[in-house]
């Protein structure tokens, strides 16, 4: 079932998502993986999807894929899948996989907008603003805010 070396799969495999479209994700190389060993990410956003390999790898001192930008994220309702499989001249190389809600690992921009208009008497201050721009989430009544003044 798991082909390979024992210790050679990726660890501390996570991804985010930000600025509403690209996604970064990062991982760490099999403790007990060869030196040579290269590793390369699959992944597909929905079943009907086709696999796609990671097309902007980022790279340790070493030359190996340690990471992966993606552009054009959309979320989707399914899971996403990823894969990380690793090759190596000395030995067969564990693979990694995950199911990951896309949602989950949004980082979501600041509200835009912010005003606040506050009057010198009892009334006190009118704060307002827009909800974050985001790829998935289409009703402004699924934010919460929390407001911290640090200063009357």
């Amino acid at each position: 079932l798991f082909a390979g070396m024992n210790g050679s799969a990726i660890e501390n495999f996570s991804c985010v998502i930000y600025n509403i479209f690209l996604m970064n994700c990062t991982w760490q190389a099999g403790r007990d993986a060869p030196a040579d060993t290269q590793y390369f990410l699959y992944w597909q956003n929905s079943r009907e999807d086709n696999q796609m390999e990671c097309e902007l790898y980022i790279k340790d001192e070493n030359c190996r894929n340690m990471g992966c930008i993606f552009q054009n994220v959309s979320i989707g309702i399914e899971k996403a899948y990823f894969l990380v499989n690793g090759s190596s001249k000395d030995s067969l190389i564990q693979f990694y996989d995950e199911y990951i809600d896309l949602y989950k690992i949004e980082i979501l921009t600041a509200p835009l907008n912010v005003t606040a208009h506050c009057t010198r008497d009892s009334a006190g201050c009118i704060i307002t603003w827009h909800p974050p721009l985001t790829s998935h989430v289409e009703k402004a009544k699924c934010f919460q805010y929390e407001i911290n003044i640090q200063n009357k």
